[in-house]
């Protein structure tokens, strides 16, 4: 899967399941605070990933993921392991 098809994959879950306009996910962007994640929203964002992306990412891939940039460069890493 190429980055772009990884951005506009993952933007379009995102934004369905915590309901942020697409618009406001940006490279540059925070994760955490632009989607408002709490800790169980995680657990919603590692089933989301695993349905939508193919893979199960930990809680030790997310300790490095401030942004959305971080979080895209995760997903090509872990799809690019498989």
């Amino acid at each position: 899967m190429e980055r772009s098809e990884i951005i506009s994959t993952t933007k379009k879950f995102l934004s369905e399941e915590f309901e942020v306009a697409i618009d406001s996910i940006q490279d540059d962007k925070n994760l955490r605070d632009t989607l408002d994640l709490d800790s169980l929203d995680y657990v919603d964002l590692v089933v989301l990933i695993e349905e939508n992306l193919g893979f199960k990412p930990t809680a030790d891939d997310f300790k490095s993921v401030e942004t959305f940039g971080d979080f895209y460069d995760l997903v090509e890493g872990k799809l690019k392991m498989a």
